[in-house]
Formats: structure tokens, C-alpha cells, sequence
């Protein structure tokens, strides 16, 4: 005699479940991942802005003039973390509107700027400006590196 065994599959409910954990779950991992990858970009851009600014003043020191841009010191080809090229600014060739300010329409710098246009990929002269909140500026002639909303 042969026994019938049953079948089961998964119930409507059981497979509701499921899904509403893999969703919950999504909805946890998927902000965290986004959160740390801007972070990473982020720290990408300080990092380059440090070695950049490294290599304007090791220029600047072997050449006895600033140099007139990225190319000069051999990183005209240098993007960011979102693609976009660095920009670099010296002082001593510039116009006083060009140069970057802060909240307090205060130049960031006195010796030239250097900075990531950030996710967005504009900016404007003051950090006041929501399109600069984003950028990546080197402020204080290098003492502050960072995002243009924390300065």
C-alpha cells in the first residue's frame, strides 16, 4: 500500500511575510549604503584636495611663482568624485570677484582657492549659496578641508 504524501507550498500570508521583510530590511540597508558611499566620495575629495594643495605649494617652492593651473603641476586631468574637474584659483592672477568667499563674504583664503564642485556639480562665489553647500572646500589657506555646509 502506498502512503499519499502531501504537498505543501507556501501560503499567500507566508509569502506576504516574507516580502515584508525583505522590504523592511531593504528600506534599512539601502539608506545606510547611500549614507557611507557619500561619505566615501566625500573623503575622496578632501583627500585629493590635500594632495593637490601639496603639490601647488611644492610648485610653488621649486618654481618661485604659483602655478596658473592643475595643468602645471600635473594633474590638469585630476577629477573628482562625481566626475567633475577640481578648480583652482591663484590670487595673484585673479580678479577680486572670483575668488571664493564665505557666510560672511570673507575671502576663504588668501594665497588661491582649490576646491570640488561637489555632487551637485555647480557652485557659486559664496558658501551662502545652497548650490555651494555641497562643495568640497579647502578654507583658512588649508587649515579646513571640507564640505562648503560645515565651514
Amino acid at each position: 500500500m502506498r502512503q499519499k504524501t502531501a504537498l505543501r507550498g507556501f501560503t499567500i500570508f507566508e509569502l506576504i511575510f516574507t516580502i515584508a521583510i525583505i522590504g523592511t530590511l531593504a528600506g534599512i540597508v539601502i539608506p545606510v549604503y547611500s549614507n557611507y558611499k557619500e561619505k566615501t566620495e566625500i573623503n575622496k575629495a578632501i583627500l585629493d584636495i590635500r594632495s593637490l594643495e601639496s603639490d601647488i605649494l611644492t610648485f610653488k617652492m621649486t618654481k618661485k611663482a604659483m602655478p596658473g593651473t592643475l595643468v602645471d603641476v600635473g594633474k590638469g586631468g585630476l577629477l573628482d568624485p562625481w566626475g567633475n574637474p577640481y578648480k583652482y584659483l591663484d590670487y595673484a592672477t585673479s580678479t577680486p570677484g572670483q575668488t571664493r568667499k564665505d557666510r560672511f563674504l570673507k575671502p576663504l583664503n588668501s594665497d588661491f582657492d582649490l576646491f570640488s564642485m561637489g555632487k551637485d556639480g555647480d557652485y557659486r562665489a559664496t558658501l551662502n549659496n545652497p548650490l555651494s553647500q555641497d562643495d568640497i572646500v579647502r578654507a583658512n589657506d588649508g587649515v579646513f578641508i571640507g564640505l562648503g555646509s560645515e565651514f
